[in-house]
């Protein structure tokens, strides 16, 4: 029979053991580690696409913060590059990503199928997109992604991205904070590292308990990789959606401004030029990606929903122009495509319209001199 005295030490023992496993836990500010370790690429194929999903139940996918255990599970991280391949990473926003558009009807999907090469390798385009519009965002992707040896970096946005305002709106942005002061502290970039969109963990936060919600995530996207595997879907695939409006507000108001032209400096093209500095020498293709142009109610004072047309003609214009005077690689595609081609946003595309884009992209691909 145990004795009281020798319940009343387990019962302390355990106790003193948990306190001190958390204070352990807590002492690492992040989850990178685990999240390295994944069953993805090992027990069951990457995936095609970051893990981005409201709906797991019929997605087989959630939304997570862990940058390392999304990359973990895609599927450039399953070998080493071959010595035949010309690899092409693409990140932006949802477009890329594809929203309601299957993996091989995305950007990367259908450049693959294009069977291009170049300097006699093949071309091997991976989505990294993630379905949030910010150019701090793109920052964080590029940086962990140069770690797989590109050969090109296909980077696609468009306004919204550029406002300084908005850079820290994402969630995989704000609670990121330690390595989004590293990029700021690093690359000299002009945002606030005191930004209170940031998140911050206290000591409770750190701790296992106070963790559970990243640490079951991180499991449940191992679990999901099964359903993956099995269905090959990722997002929910809904049968009908609201689609983009073309009938118009008459406002010409933009995030507060007025025209004729946005304030000096609220744009971030100095993020574009840290982009080139994090890819070392390997060229970055800037895409101007293309949006709705509405012939409904009001077409003659907004574009679509997002931007109204003086707004908008002025960041096209300091793109262009920045891009002469500094060299850059632009393709701009903002009118490429009629508005039948967009579904329920005014940058999402359908399968049509993501091949229009895709054979542009293709053909500035295959036109480059082999270095």
């Amino acid at each position: 029979m145990y004795t009281a005295r020798f319940l009343r030490n387990v019962v302390f023992k355990t106790i003193l053991l948990l306190i001190v496993a958390n204070l352990v836990f807590s002492a690492f500010p992040s989850l990178d580690g685990l999240g390295r370790m994944s069953a993805y690429n090992v027990l069951f194929p990457g995936r095609e696409r970051f893990p981005f999903g409201e709906d797991p139940q019929h997605s087989y996918n959630l939304s997570l913060y862990n940058l390392e255990a999304m990359f973990a599970s895609h599927i450039l991280n399953e070998k080493n590059k071959a010595e035949d391949e010309y690899r092409v990473l693409l990140i932006g926003d949802s477009s890329v990503w594809g929203t309601l558009l299957r993996p091989e009807q995305t950007l990367s999907g259908q450049l693959n199928v294009m069977n291009l090469s170049v300097c006699d390798r093949r071309v091997k385009s991976y989505n990294l997109g993630y379905p949030t519009i910010s150019l701090l965002k793109d920052l964080m992707i590029l940086e962990i992604a140069m770690r797989y040896q590109p050969d090109l970096i296909i980077w696609s946005f468009t306004l919204e991205a550029f406002l300084r305002s908005r850079q820290f709106t994402s969630p995989i942005v704000a609670n990121n904070s330690i390595r989004v002061r590293r990029l700021i502290d690093r690359y000299g970039l002009k945002l606030d590292p005191r930004h209170p969109d940031l998140v911050d963990l206290n000591l409770w936060q750190r701790t296992i308990f106070g963790r559970r919600r990243e640490l079951a995530d991180l499991i449940r996207l191992q679990m999901y990789g099964v359903l993956w595997a099995a269905t090959g879907i990722d997002q929910f695939y809904s049968s009908s959606y609201e689609p983009a409006a073309r009938d118009l507000e008459a406002n010409l108001d933009y995030h507060g401004w007025q025209p004729p032209e946005l304030p000096a400096d609220e744009l971030a093209f100095d993020l574009l030029e840290s982009g080139l500095r994090i890819a070392e020498g390997v060229p970055v293709l800037f895409v101007n990606e293309p949006m709705l142009i509405s012939h409904g109610k009001n077409s003659d004072i907004r574009y679509n929903f997002f931007y109204p047309r003086w707004a908008y003609d002025d960041y096209r214009n300091q793109l262009i122009k920045l891009s002469q005077q500094r060299g850059w690689r632009l393709l701009d595609l903002w009118d490429l495509l009629p508005e039948t081609e967009f579904t329920n946003s005014a940058i999402h595309l359908t399968p049509a319209g993501q091949m229009i884009v895709a054979r542009r992209v293709g053909e500035w691909i295959a036109a480059q001199a082999c270095p």
